[in-house]
């Protein structure tokens, strides 16, 4: 194959081997593994490298796959936001599911040979919620690994119906003189009804006469088979609309008993269906916000939930008893060695993982050498991304 240098840059034509973790391909180079952004496996590509450094620029397809199509949205590719438009939905599941297997293999040593479930809904228009860039009378995204904006000036495909509505509304407002210019990114959130503005940057305060000429809602109330959550500025909810009652079913499954622990509770997402099964539910939650809602979302249900606001390793740390059930939803951090030693301590007989990140997930099921693994399910809660999420079912040995 071919080379040519440009500068400290080469350009070569590579043979895609598979998709990893992250959204890239990798391929090689003289047993040199370089990764590649949009390129399918068995793809002949030509790639720009520059000297040292793992991470290739396409510049141009040689030889496609056969399962190549064409990508839905315009902005593909330039504004960062998806990773797998150019694959179809089917084939990004089947890959989702290898990359979590070896990622559970590679990181955490952990040879799983059962079966992966999988559950997905709508590989469009499913985002209920989505953070947008403002710069020079625009409003977008950011290019990969840039900070130059990507305007959106129609729709985005993933975004739901509202919340394209919302984003036409917010870039119609941008002319007016009352929109504040000091603002340099805002986050847009509904429930296909109401639509919540949340400014995540911005060089002084916003005055709330801004979010009243957006008509925004300060508590949203999300709408589940579970309950309704109000879901304030700052608190976290799942993001896609067609799967949050398809992941808290997944989670909790034929659970009951005596005693559950939620941690990282949120709104409440979890506790409020553990709470129609346990006799008595524990919910840990850090953020003063979330765990606010969290009591409200329970008052207002019926429900008698002990709240707990504050970190999840101090609570765990308190606990000498042994709950019958443990639900974690961790960041993207994971659990941590901390928090997976106090569950190894406390022997809870079940205990389930919700992670969105796989590598996570599998450095702290590798430090829970007394459980096994029951059932892994894979939510495709972000398709056309490399993102995933996991819920794993443990059982202790």
């Amino acid at each position: 194959m071919g080379e040519t240098f440009i500068l400290n840059e080469v350009t070569r034509e590579v043979t895609i081997d598979k998709w990893v973790y992250g959204g890239d391909a990798m391929a090689r180079i003289e047993g040199r593994v370089v990764f590649v952004p949009f390129a399918l496996p068995g793809e002949i590509a030509k790639v720009k490298l520059k000297e040292g450094d793992m991470h290739a620029e396409l510049a141009e397809i040689v030889q496609p796959a056969s399962e190549r199509v064409t990508a839905p949205c315009p902005l593909f590719a330039r504004c960062g936001g998806c990773h797998y438009q150019h694959a179809p939905y089917e084939f990004q599941l089947a890959r989702k599911v290898e990359i979590l297997r070896e990622q559970l293999r590679r990181v955490g040593k952990i040879k799983f040979e059962g079966e992966i479930a999988t559950i997905s809904g709508p590989a469009l228009r499913y985002r209920n919620r989505a953070q947008f860039h403002l710069a020079n009378g625009k409003i977008g995204y950011l290019a990969p690994g840039s900070h130059d904006l990507v305007p959106v000036d129609g729709e985005c495909p993933i975004s739901s119906p509202r919340l394209n509505q919302a984003l036409a509304e917010m870039r119609d407002r941008l002319p007016d003189r009352r929109f504040p210019n000091f603002v340099h990114s805002i986050e847009l959130f509904t429930d296909e009804t109401q639509v919540q503005v949340n400014v995540l940057e911005t060089d002084r305060p916003v005055a709330k006469s801004f979010y009243d000429w957006c008509q925004s809602t300060v508590a949203l109330e999300y709408a589940t088979t579970f309950g309704t959550f109000r879901v304030s500025p700052r608190s976290f909810f799942q993001v896609n609309r067609f799967l949050i009652d398809q992941l808290v079913e997944a989670a909790i499954g034929d659970a009951s008993g005596a005693t559950a622990l939620d941690l990282y509770a949120g709104v409440g997402l979890f506790a409020l269906p553990l709470a129609r099964k346990f006799l008595k539910v524990a919910a840990v939650e850090a953020g003063v916000t979330a765990a606010r809602d969290l009591e409200v979302n329970a008052q207002n249900a019926g429900l008698v939930i002990q709240h707990v606001q504050g970190r999840v390793e101090d609570h765990l740390a308190r606990l000498t008893a042994t709950p019958d059930f443990v639900v974690a939803d961790p960041p993207r951090a994971g659990l941590g060695k901390t928090v997976v030693s106090h569950l190894a301590r406390l022997k809870p007989p079940k205990l389930t993982i919700v992670s969105c990140d796989p590598a996570t997930l599998a450095r702290d099921i590798a430090g829970l050498t007394d459980y096994s693994i029951d059932k892994l399910t894979l939510i495709d809660l972000f398709p056309q991304t490399y993102h995933l999420e996991t819920v794993v079912q443990l059982s202790r040995r």
